[in-house]
């Protein structure tokens, strides 16, 4: 990338560095692709990638930017925290740096509380996009809806949630609200940065891939298929032992063994087809505010061969033709 203001508005990113924000969302693998990034964090660091993740965000550098600050001097304290952290990456040799955290755009309990995808994404992704610009690209992976919500719900129930009521479940199953509009959302509050968005259908099990359409010019380290998975949804026998073990009733939940289905036939139906919508929009071309990227796999060799046979011609058959002499 390359930047035109004076060396004054060079001090944060850097005139030479780019910067990837990777903000989930939560339940889409997210947890998997930072450790994928955590374990290969020395080969990528030779090659000048840089990464932070949840354990250095979380830790009071993004405090009053995420959240609302209450006075204009917290945000500017805020701002300028990340700026010195940006310029330290870059003094220390980084040419892109890749920022994992899901919470970035909100959290997973807040969107339960509120039946809604990710209510304030907006609001949160200006600020953030203010404190890390010029930020190059932001990388977004999205799920069929009704497991998204039935895989935030089996993971918030342990960490003290309540099993959401037959009314909650109506009122999100029902929401007009979806992926296309929390990435609408998202471009409006970071109008200068690349929206990449993939399905976690596809790229949960490939990080490496996933990597590879986050940062350019660098080789990939390679991830066997599913080698990285982490937090995984409970079980219903886990999610009635929980409930149990607080003093809630288990008859909360069904008796299956299974992952729990929260919703409906008719309400998951309904929320898959918002997902399918959400899909054609995003092939179309999401009115220029993403792109979408759907095949984690790279090109196959049998292009190269069907190119290889492109050069024969006439003169190439006339051996094939010939009989094959008499003994």
């Amino acid at each position: 990338m390359t930047c035109a203001s004076d060396s004054a508005g060079c001090l944060g990113a850097s005139c030479y560095m780019d910067v990837i924000l990777h903000i989930g969302a939560h339940r889409t693998g997210s947890t998997s692709f930072q450790q994928y990034l955590r374990a290969n964090r020395t080969v990528l660091a030779a090659d000048g990638i840089g990464f932070w993740g949840p354990w250095r965000t979380r830790k009071g550098m993004l405090h009053g930017v995420s959240e609302r600050p209450q006075t204009a001097k917290q945000t500017r304290h805020a701002v300028g925290r990340v700026k010195l952290n940006l310029a330290g990456a870059d003094a220390r040799g980084i040419r892109q740096l890749i920022v994992s955290d899901e919470n970035l755009m909100g959290t997973a309990r807040r969107s339960l509380r509120k039946a809604r995808l990710y209510p304030d994404i907006g609001e949160r992704m200006a600020r953030i996009h203010s404190a890390f610009e010029p930020v190059t690209r932001i990388m977004v992976q999205v799920r069929t809806l009704d497991r998204w919500w039935g895989s935030a719900m089996s993971y918030l129930i342990p960490r003290g949630e309540a099993v959401p009521s037959a009314e909650t479940l109506d009122t999100i199953a029902s929401s007009d609200r979806s992926w296309r509009h929390v990435i609408t959302d998202l471009a409006c509050a970071c109008p200068d940065a690349e929206i990449i968005v993939t399905p976690f259908e596809r790229f949960a099990p490939h990080p490496d891939h996933l990597l590879g359409l986050a940062i350019a010019d660098a080789e990939i380290p390679p991830a066997a298929m599913g080698a990285f998975w982490a937090n995984r949804s409970d079980t219903l026998p886990a999610l009635r032992n929980t409930l149990l073990d607080r003093g809630d009733f288990p008859d909360l939940l069904p008796e299956d063994t299974g992952r729990w289905q929260p919703f409906t036939p008719y309400q998951a139906s309904a929320l898959r087809e918002a997902y399918a919508d959400d899909l054609y929009w995003l092939r179309a071309g999401a009115e220029g505010l993403a792109k979408l990227r759907e095949d984690p796999m790279p090109a196959r060799p049998a292009n190269k061969l069907a190119a290889a046979l492109t050069e024969r011609g006439q003169i190439h058959d006339w051996s094939a033709r010939r009989l094959e002499k008499t003994r």
